[in-house]
């Protein structure tokens, strides 16, 4: 895929998704943090439904390490691997207390330190809560990036590696959301929408069958 066409795939994105941002809802950096950590193998869905009510009663690193494991468990247990995130958030704020004032960082080496965050949970927080032009490859990051062939590579750090080669400078620091919503609400894993697709004739996925779709207009 070449630069030109590159920069027209995310020119579109940006115009498609005007206020791209995450779905997690926080209020803050420390929350957006938890709110990461339960994430994994989880929706953003599923984990708001969960913080909604855990952030009303505990949203510092001290109210919610006041919570206990079991306290805290009667707020997350509707989220997959609850009691494995529960140690991890419970060790996170223990640490965020002791040794950053309760602040959560802004250096990967720091955040990855942190139980429960790897390289993506880190890059997230970068991104998002920093304005650090960082790309967490998530499932959909993954997909698209192969699919589409603007990052191919086997595994996860590969594909970053070619996203934060390749993506534009301008379009760097939305980058990483555009991508998850496009291929959270059109290029789905299972039956993307191709013919909804502002991109369809720039993709180079192989699998679409332009004929069964409209001519799509970006005059």
């Amino acid at each position: 895929m070449n630069e030109q066409k590159r920069f027209e795939i995310f020119k579109r994105l940006s115009i498609a998704i005007p206020n791209p941002s995450t779905e997690l809802k926080h209020n803050s950096t420390f929350e957006l943090l938890i709110a990461v950590i339960l994430s994994a193998q989880a929706t953003d869905k599923g984990v708001n439904l969960a913080t909604d009510k855990l952030f009303a009663v505990a949203n510092t690193p001290e109210s919610i390490l006041a919570l206990g494991i079991e306290g805290l468990e009667r707020y997350i247990k509707t989220i997959g691997l609850y009691h494995a995130k529960a140690k991890n958030v419970l060790a996170t704020c223990q640490m965020l207390i002791t040794q950053h004032d309760s602040q959560v960082p802004n250096t990967r080496k720091a955040l990855e330190a942190l139980p429960g965050v790897g390289r993506k949970t880190a890059n997230v927080i970068l991104n998002t809560a920093f304005g650090e032009p960082t790309i967490a490859v998530d499932t959909h990051l993954f997909r698209l990036g192969n699919r589409i062939k603007l990052a191919t590579g086997k595994t996860v750090l590969e594909v970053e590696m070619k996203y934060l080669k390749t993506i534009p400078k301008e379009f760097m620091q939305d980058a990483h959301h555009l991508l998850i919503l496009h291929g959270r609400y059109v290029c789905t894993a299972r039956k993307p929408k191709c013919g909804e697709c502002c991109i369809q004739d720039l993709c180079e996925y192989g699998a679409k069958e332009y004929a069964a779709f409209p001519a799509i207009s970006h005059s």
